[in-house]
């Protein structure tokens, strides 16, 4: 291993719930129907991706995609700074753990830049990482393997040689697409997630084990 890329909804931070309450709100405030149960097959990809979904099902024109993502971003944005999120237990942790081994790290999410760089500042992570990539600023989200092909670029890493965490299916896909050793984390608000395709699998961030990740990926 000579390198490690967090993925952060749901991984570093617990800010699944939030996404959902947000995008709810945001469907209703430009009369979208939704159905909640089917945010989860969303996570880890973008708003674009989702709001573009529904407006060419619901037919509307009347509203741009980009309109919706701002006011969502906007409102996430005002409710994230204002302390309605929390770590995921052990996140902050096993970030102290690697960097204490060494360990180059990135952050690879699919979240607003803005957002990300007010939750890294919210958390004390501005230090911590030597590429953030959002992948609001590509021109495909997760599953695509861009983000995580361009981090390790950005670490002057092989692909080979990075693992990841990540917490949704697109979030596995897309690291494995890029040819990483991938864990896959049960978050506990990222709803029903197939990480079948992860290396493996984790129900609690305290039991990665540093040490193992270097004998595994020499």
């Amino acid at each position: 291993m000579e390198a490690f890329i967090f993925d952060m909804d749901g991984v570093i931070i617990d800010s699944e719930p939030l996404h959902s309450r947000v995008k709810m709100e945001t469907f209703a405030h430009f009369g979208l129907p939704f159905d909640e149960g089917d945010l989860a097959q969303y996570m880890g990809r973008t708003s674009v991706d989702i709001f573009s979904d529904v407006l060419k099902k619901e037919h509307r024109t009347d509203v741009s995609v980009q309109e919706i993502v701002n006011y969502k971003h906007a409102h996430y944005l005002e409710l994230a700074v204002g302390g309605a999120l929390e770590a995921i237990p052990g996140s902050l942790e096993l970030i102290a753990r690697l960097r204490a081994a060494g360990v180059p790290l990135a952050l690879a999410t699919s979240s607003w830049r803005r957002v990300v760089d007010a939750i890294l500042v919210q958390f004390d992570l501005t230090e911590e990482f030597a590429s953030v990539i959002s992948g609001s600023e590509l021109p495909k989200s997760k599953p695509d393997p861009a983000i995580y092909r361009l981090s390790a670029e950005a670490l002057g890493v092989d692909p080979r040689k990075c693992v990841v965490l990540e917490d949704t299916a697109a979030g596995v896909a897309a690291a494995k697409g890029a040819g990483m050793y991938c864990i896959g984390f049960r978050s506990p608000h990222s709803g029903v997630q197939d990480l079948s395709r992860a290396d493996e699998i984790v129900d609690d961030l305290a039991t990665i084990d540093v040490a193992k990740l270097f004998t595994k990926h020499q």
